[in-house]
């Protein structure tokens, strides 16, 4: 399948970024969004990447005024009704996500492919509730999509092997993305191995053991690693990085996928990391 025409569910830092690369694939993207402000935001999030890959040199500008003609916004869903493909990428919340994969399953044409985005909720159950399981499947993207690399191809104990190799030939042959293959289980490969590892900096923070700017340093500069934990935190989202670690807590009743006080505090705080500004540490 060659996937020309590809929607997109949720307008926000996945679900632009997500529209971002399948538009500058070639692809038709068509972003559903629930209402004309967030249609705004979405829009502006995209436009806003695409402006700083112009001005870097990264982009020529007949590129760049191809790839927004072929992005449009929308509140209908019925707009998605001619999509080979539909990827989800709402917020980590799986009611939310079920009425949606409800919803996608009425309005788009039998033969699509019905993919989601989350990192932590099992896929299956998004699967069942359709009336196409062998066509749902999990694409997770990492966040900035258009520059990090990698994406998780997800099946349930219910996606066909057709959708399988034809989502992982559309990530890796049209996106130019390296794909790695996971089971359907709470976290997936990656977050299963990074989840813990920033709640246990979060819980470090928390006791008083060493400061938030130590931690990362610590890190960044005794492990090579690009980026801190708690910078990492804040670049995913507390909510996010929370919202996560409750769905494979719930999976596994294992302790160090518990979220720790400080993060839910923060989380009900409203200090979400870089998009609102404040986290562990403050954005300008």
């Amino acid at each position: 399948m060659s996937f020309d025409l590809v929607g997109v569910v949720g307008g926000g830092t996945m679900g632009a970024g997500i529209a971002e690369v399948c538009a500058r694939a070639g692809c038709s993207v068509t972003v559903l969004e629930v209402s004309e402000q967030a249609v705004d935001a979405g829009r502006e999030r995209v436009l806003t990447s695409l402006a700083r890959a112009l001005r870097s040199g990264r982009m020529e500008e007949a590129e760049h005024d191809a790839v927004v003609a072929r992005l449009t916004f929308v509140t209908d869903v019925a707009e998605l009704q001619a999509s080979d493909l539909v990827i989800e990428a709402a917020p980590e919340n799986e009611s939310l996500k079920f009425d949606i994969f409800r919803t996608l399953d009425q309005a788009v044409q039998p033969d699509a492919i019905l993919a989601s985005n989350t990192s932590s909720i099992p896929l299956v159950k998004m699967a069942a509730v359709t009336k196409r399981p062998k066509q749902v499947v999990g694409l997770h993207f990492f966040n900035p999509v258009p520059v990090l690399p990698l994406v998780e191809v997800v099946e349930s104990l219910l996606t066909g092997p057709d959708t399988l190799l034809a989502v992982t030939d559309f990530a890796e042959k049209r996106l130019g993305k390296q794909t790695i293959r996971s089971k359907d289980r709470a976290g997936f490969v990656v977050n299963a191995l990074l989840i813990p590892y920033l709640l246990s900096a979060i819980r470090m923070l928390e006791s008083g053991f060493a400061s938030a700017a130590d931690i990362d340093q610590g890190m960044v500069k005794g492990c090579a690693h690009p980026m801190g934990p708690l910078a990492l935190t804040d670049l995913i989202g507390l909510d996010t990085t929370a919202a996560v670690a409750e769905s494979m807590y719930a999976e596994f009743k294992e302790q160090l996928f518990a979220p720790p006080p400080l993060l839910l505090r923060m989380c009900e705080a409203g200090l979400l990391g870089r998009k609102v500004g404040q986290g562990f540490f403050s954005y300008p």
